[in-house]
């Protein structure tokens, strides 16, 4: 395998495993070269603590990505997370831009909210731009509330069937001409999963794996980080996605025995060994 050298942009919760501390280790598990630049530094992540505290760097990402193009850095691939504002979106889409290598790879995680809201911080304002800052990926990962802001349009909550599934996914492309995974689509109530979609082909896929109640903060940034990995290691769209399922439910059966303890993420770091068993030689 050539090295991959990626870039992740999104926040350090320095306490809680999620956005940074999730995605440079699974990546670097993973074999990929990850360079990181952090969108804020929090104390702990905002799911269930409080008093946390918040410090912004909006203001430093533009003199990074300078310093970079001095030194002529180049990546890869680059993989986004949880972004703070639409300034840092204009920001992170200059450094897409002016260092990345021919070809590079953009995949973009658009966090704004879940079970149709959005998160503390956002509006639909923030929506419109992220609709417009994916316009340039060649994968994006949005949950269904994601989706639907993303298209402008009412959340539909479990009220929807795979028509509606198989109808948005090919709009959530034209957003970029790129592939899609959808997260956190269900069918049946005993089960969980994803649905793909292949830009090139119009080949849409779906992958399932029973259902465990409750709310895992950071799974989302788990998912995401493991697809990308296996992205750029040569898993096909749908291999990726699958991958990123199985490994994402370990992680969360590895925390179960010490739920009441271990709330606030999960233990990814049990269910590594499996995922780096699973990569391509």
């Amino acid at each position: 395998m050539a090295d991959i050298k990626l870039l992740t942009i999104q926040d350090v919760s320095c306490f809680g495993q999620c956005s940074l501390t999730v995605a440079l280790p699974i990546l670097s598990a993973m074999g990929i070269e990850t360079a990181i630049l952090p969108s804020a530094v929090l104390s702990t992540h905002t799911g269930g603590f409080t008093g946390y505290t918040f410090r912004d760097l909006t203001e430093d990402i533009p003199e990074i990505g300078a310093h970079w193009q001095k030194e002529g850095i180049l990546f890869d691939a680059f993989y986004t997370g949880y972004i703070g504002s639409k300034k840092q979106l204009n920001y992170i889409k200059y450094i897409v831009c002016t260092c990345g290598k021919e070809g590079a790879r953009f995949i973009v995680d658009p966090v704004m909210g879940d079970n149709g809201k959005l998160y503390a911080g956002f509006d639909e304002a923030f929506a419109e731009e992220m609709a417009r800052f994916v316009s340039s990926a060649d994968v994006i990962l949005p949950n269904l509330t994601e989706a639907a802001y993303l298209l402008g349009e009412p959340y539909r909550g479990d009220d929807y069937d795979r028509a509606y599934i198989e109808g948005i996914l090919p709009r959530l492309s034209a957003l970029s001409e790129g592939d899609v995974v959808l997260t956190g689509v269900s069918f049946d109530p005993k089960k969980l999963g994803v649905a793909t979609y292949d830009a090139k082909t119009g080949e849409i896929g779906y992958y399932f794996e029973e259902r465990i109640e409750g709310a895992f903060h950071g799974t989302g940034d788990v998912y995401a980080s493991a697809f990308t990995g296996a992205l750029c290691r040569g898993n096909s769209l749908k291999e990726a996605a699958v991958l990123a399922v199985d490994f994402t439910i370990r992680a969360i059966r590895a925390t179960l025995p010490e739920r009441k303890e271990h709330w606030y993420g999960v233990k990814f770091e049990e269910a590594l060994p499996y995922l780096i068993g699973r990569l391509p030689k």
